[in-house]
């Protein structure tokens, strides 16, 4: 197999604190897929990187800001946020994101 391969169960459950989680699935140096879950009423605290970020919902109910301006997303409904742009997001409903980031994050890699 040319492809990378990580399997859901031989990845690190990471506690972020604050009723959020994160694992850090399949990635290479140019692109990086991560399901974060969220508890309800848990905040994803705005900040900025230089990363362009996709973020799907897997689950439940999100609202997200950038730069000050809200939506509410639901299961299948997706969000990019372009690079330096500052955003968070607060759960509504329990549930859990898919977040793509170009390039990777190599700060999420602890090796």
């Amino acid at each position: 197999m040319k492809g990378i391969v990580k399997h859901h169960d031989q990845t690190a459950l990471q506690d972020l604190g604050g009723g959020t989680t994160r694992r850090v699935l399949a990635y290479d140096g140019q692109l990086m897929a991560v399901e974060v879950g969220f508890e309800a009423g848990a905040v994803g605290a705005e900040h900025t990187h230089p990363h362009t970020q996709c973020s799907y919902v897997l689950s439940g109910r999100f609202r997200y800001y950038v730069e000050g301006e809200g939506a509410d997303l639901g299961p299948g409904d997706s969000i990019v946020v372009p690079s330096g742009l500052k955003h968070g997001t607060e759960c509504l409903e329990a549930g859990a994101l898919l977040d793509i980031f170009t390039p990777m994050r190599q700060d999420f890699v602890k090796e």
